[in-house]
């Protein structure tokens, strides 16, 4: 038995979280939060974990006990319905379900709109028919399939939400948006995911908005390994998503062996202050760039007692430089660099260079734009910055102002690589 005087209590309480967030800033987004029961589809789960303002719900792991399947956290859910902006009437659709963001799109939508929810897992599909059904919603389509395809029999969609981590965007959800369509999408760019407000612009996507998250990565078809490059076996290593930026993986493994070399920024940053955008500022200015995975034994090796490391790293040649901080006063601290190998005081300073261009030049300013271009894009119509090469897409981030700032050879293009 569930207390409902609890969970209403608890409910107001995560709203209220949620628009001191700024994830939720609308009334309606607002509203069907209070709407829709959220400890409805984490039976199980004890109320205070269901609203939960910050934290996703794991509902099913795989063999490793890696989580596969969440009811996202409602600090994610209301910021990616505040992209969307679904109203009255719409025709929708979810790729990865859960059942509760299904139930909350078609509230949106209301009874003249129509909701599609996809997934790859029989398991998870059984979940949310049965929990829609129960919480109301019976009108949503449930359907079992591997969203690498969207599903044509509902569409054309006005809106797309995808609910899982995804490394490109398939064909199939840009022919199935409907004229004057959006698609938001947890795009996945050299390790870094941010939710991507996409709109139709000629025959190619450009983003209106862009937020920090996580999700659980796509299976089926849209599934992409990682690449691992040992920098000490299998206990300090840097991943790459995107492919390696040439034809050749150095041998990198005792790279950690040599000396390790600082350089200090001078640039300083609060405890909770967000530096997002440095992160994306670094992938796009070393081609290089992936992300740093120690075991816990290490980190005497890569950071002094009080300091912290950062998994943005790169590397360029026989050397391999990460992000870290030091605290230089109390809830203030300085970024720097640290760095391995042949060549790793340069390598150090170039980053610690590019954190000074960022603090000088996108620090407050709005942040990169994203485009998704066809992959037969030719380079020329592209704009100045970094350009992934995907299966199905060429993806471009671009900063305002500033492409003078990173290497001065225009676009920097990365291949894919298994």
């Amino acid at each position: 038995m569930v207390d409902g005087s609890r969970a209403d209590e608890l409910r107001e309480a995560m709203i209220g979280a949620l628009r001191e967030m700024g994830a939720v800033q609308s009334d309606r987004v607002a509203e069907v939060f209070r709407a829709v029961p959220r400890h409805l589809f984490t039976p199980g789960a004890p109320l205070e974990d269901a609203y939960d303002p910050r934290d996703a719900v794991h509902v099913k792991r795989d063999d490793r006990g890696v989580p596969i399947s969440t009811v996202s956290s409602p600090q994610l859910q209301g910021s990616m319905l505040e992209q969307a902006d679904i109203r009255p009437g719409m025709t929708a659709m979810e790729i990865g379900s859960g059942g509760v963001n299904a139930a909350m799109m078609s509230w949106l939508t209301g009874p003249e709109g129509q909701v599609t929810t996809v997934d790859i897992d029989s398991d998870v599909i059984e979940r949310a028919r049965r929990l829609l059904d129960a919480a109301g919603y019976a009108r949503v389509n449930v359907v079992l399939a591997d969203a690498e395809n969207g599903v044509a029999e509902h569409a054309p969609y006005d809106r797309i939400i995808v609910t899982v981590g995804a490394w490109d965007i398939p064909p199939a959800w840009v022919n199935q948006l409907a004229p004057g369509g959006r698609l938001v999408v947890p795009l996945r760019m050299r390790g870094l995911t941010r939710s991507l407000e996409l709109e139709r612009e000629g025959d190619h996507l450009v983003s209106r908005s862009a937020m920090i998250c996580g999700f659980v990565a796509m299976q089926g078809a849209g599934a992409n390994r990682e690449r691992l490059v040992p920098l000490r076996g299998t206990r300090v290593a840097l991943r790459f998503d995107d492919g390696w930026p040439g034809e050749r993986v150095p041998d990198m493994d005792r790279v950690l062996d040599t000396t390790r070399a600082e350089a200090w920024t001078g640039v300083t940053i609060g405890g909770t202050e967000s530096f997002e955008t440095l992160q994306l500022w670094l992938a796009t200015a070393f081609p290089g760039f992936g992300k740093l995975r120690a075991d816990a034994d290490q980190r005497s090796v890569l950071v002094d007692d009080d300091n912290l490391w950062f998994d943005s790293a790169a590397v360029v040649g026989d050397s391999v430089a990460y992000l870290t901080t030091r605290r230089v006063e109390p809830g203030v601290s300085e970024f720097g660099a640290h760095a391995f190998g042949p060549h790793a005081t340069d390598l150090a300073e170039a980053m610690a260079e590019q954190v000074r261009i960022w603090d000088r030049e996108q620090r407050h300013g709005p942040g990169p734009n994203f485009g998704v271009w066809p992959l037969n894009t030719p380079d020329e119509r592209l704009p100045e910055g970094l350009v992934i090469n995907k299966r199905h897409h060429r993806v471009t981030i671009s900063w305002p102002a500033a492409t003078s700032a990173t290497t001065g050879q225009g676009n920097q293009e990365e291949t894919q690589g298994e």
